[in-house]
């Protein structure tokens, strides 16, 4: 298998080269990563077809969302111990923070009922969809009609969730940290809904991931178990088209494993599916900025999110949505061709 990282550029594309992901931004040459020896920079033109296929092809939308430029996920925690937010959206404030982020521009809400912070205790069933559908409901029932996520690992919250008439109450994408492993039920709901997933990619569970985490090779360790996981479910029946895959950031991951990841992000675009990024306000940017207060470190967190954007990443999970849209539409402005399509934002809030 060859593991080829796209050197990805922005700006005017020369016709030797070959758009990323159907996006905006292109890439002429590839870095070639082989385990146990020194990488080589090959022109893109050389690579299989099939691989080449992967690395261009355009990604599926996800409800009405197109995914030909970077989108802002809002990230919308209802619950009582999420490292930066817990406790924040109970009740009626999940709806005003849901208003807020749609009014900042935020492009799809990510509504999470479990904590999967370091060290976290799991949830029971109950709890979740005590959480969960309220805010879901609520949402929706306020005419808020942005494409939504629901944060879980457990198969009948997607089912209870997705289920829901998407153009009116229900949700749109189902995010699972452990990529369908942890409920032995997740994979059969996810292709019987036939919803698009993301695929995450974590080292032991959150109870334990943080413990002494090792890679012979992390950003080949963590490629080559998406692509089985991936090969796994598509055995199994799922579309590879509705995926979505993330890396993990901090997530079984000491702060060097972070910066390899980020730093070889473009990798992942290998695998022929949209790459969702979260690194919001994560403790690796408190080690790299000496903040240590989680709320604080919304700057760090969007020179994280504009360097996943630079690599063509599709979905930026983010807590600040204000700041963060400011940041991408600035780069996007200087980097993605005029006329590229932003009626997600333009349309909604013309100013």
């Amino acid at each position: 298998m060859i593991r080829a990282r796209p050197l990805v550029q922005s700006g005017p594309m020369p016709a030797d080269a070959l758009p990323l992901a159907g996006g905006g931004l292109w890439f002429r040459e590839v870095e070639v990563l082989t385990r146990g020896g020194p990488s080589r920079f090959a022109a893109a033109s050389t690579l299989p077809d099939d691989l080449i296929d992967r690395l261009t092809r355009p990604r599926a939308p996800i409800g009405a969302m197109a995914l030909n430029q970077p989108r802002i996920m809002g990230i919308l925690n209802v619950t009582p111990d999420s490292f930066s937010d817990g406790g924040r959206n109970q009740g009626d404030a999940a709806l005003i923070h849901a208003r807020q982020m749609r009014d900042h521009c935020a492009d799809i809400l990510d509504i999470g009922g479990e904590s999967t912070r370091p060290g976290a205790t799991p949830v029971t069933l109950e709890e979740e969809r005590a959480r969960v559908l309220p805010a879901l409901d609520a949402i929706r029932a306020d005419g808020i009609d942005l494409p939504i996520s629901i944060d879980t690992r457990k198969g009948a919250i997607a089912r209870e969730t997705m289920a829901r008439d998407p153009r009116t109450r229900g949700a749109n994408l189902f995010n699972d940290v452990s990529a369908l492993t942890h409920d032995p039920a997740a994979p059969d709901a996810a292709r019987e809904l036939g919803v698009p997933v993301c695929l995450m990619h974590a080292q032991g569970d959150p109870q334990t991931m943080q413990q002494a985490p090792h890679y012979d090779d992390v950003l080949l360790d963590v490629y080559d178990w998406l692509d089985r996981r991936i090969r796994e479910l598509e055995a199994h029946g799922l579309n590879r088209e509705l995926m979505l895959v993330d890396p993990g950031i901090g997530f079984g991951k000491t702060h060097d494993h972070n910066l390899t990841l980020i730093r070889g992000l473009s990798l992942f675009h290998g695998l022929g599916c949209a790459i969702l990024f979260g690194a919001s306000r994560k403790r690796f940017i408190g080690t790299l900025t000496g903040e240590q207060i989680a709320a604080r470190r919304d700057p760090g967190s969007h020179a994280v999110m504009i360097e996943a954007a630079r690599q063509g990443a599709q979905i930026l999970r983010v807590h600040d949505t204000k700041g963060a849209v400011q940041a991408l539409r600035v780069w996007s402005a200087l980097n993605l061709p005029a006329d590229r399509d932003d009626t997600t934002i333009s349309e909604r809030h013309p100013r």
